[in-house]
């Protein structure tokens, strides 16, 4: 069975929604290659319409610049959860419909492969963990209070509560920590 881990950054304060402006400057050499070595050991993609639409506009012109990696993001299988995706046009994309999303999910992790990486946490990780899909969740903290966020930008969100249990941790020079936790019910 395939695990599904979900990868995101997160700041001192709780912040996760645009990344691009604030965790640039910890992404150095170790961080490149734990990246690489994750987005390797995963054999698609799971991920929300917010974070297709970001990643679908970006990555295809990052080939270049970002050589195997970028071809990897950019030719992995790609599952999104969306009611309105009609015609994705970002390499082999498949639409999951929210109401069909456990059990489409739950197919893919019975599938054999290796396992499902899903960048972010948003509304697809939520159910995710509300229904025993997500095996791992690997926190990105980065040593940066990002300062004024909305609601929808911080990780926490009224109404959703989880418990998971430690599985490790990985420090880089950079002081960004990779906090490993599993649901605490494993």
């Amino acid at each position: 069975m395939r695990r599904i881990i979900n990868s995101t950054y997160v700041s001192l304060d709780g912040v996760i929604e645009r990344p691009q402006n604030w965790t640039s400057d910890y992404f150095q050499d170790e961080a490149a290659a734990y990246a690489r070595e994750l987005l390797f050991s995963c054999g698609a993609l799971l991920m929300g319409r917010r974070t297709f639409d970001g990643f679908s506009q970006a990555w295809p012109a990052m080939e270049e610049a970002t050589g195997d990696f970028g071809v990897r993001m950019n030719t992995l299988p790609h599952y999104v959860v969306s009611d309105s995706l009609k015609k994705p046009g970002w390499g082999d994309t498949t639409a999951i419909p929210r109401a069909d999303a456990v059990a489409e999910i739950t197919r893919l992790k019975e599938q054999d492969g290796q396992d499902i990486l899903q960048y972010g946490f948003g509304p697809v990780s939520r159910t995710l963990v509300r229904h025993g899909l997500l095996d791992e969740l690997r926190l990105w903290i980065h040593p940066v209070f990002v300062g004024p966020a909305d609601p929808e930008d911080l990780i926490a969100r009224e109404g959703f509560a989880a418990s998971f249990k430690p599985a490790g941790t990985r420090a880089f020079e950079t002081g960004v920590i990779i906090a490993t936790y599993v649901p605490a019910g494993t």
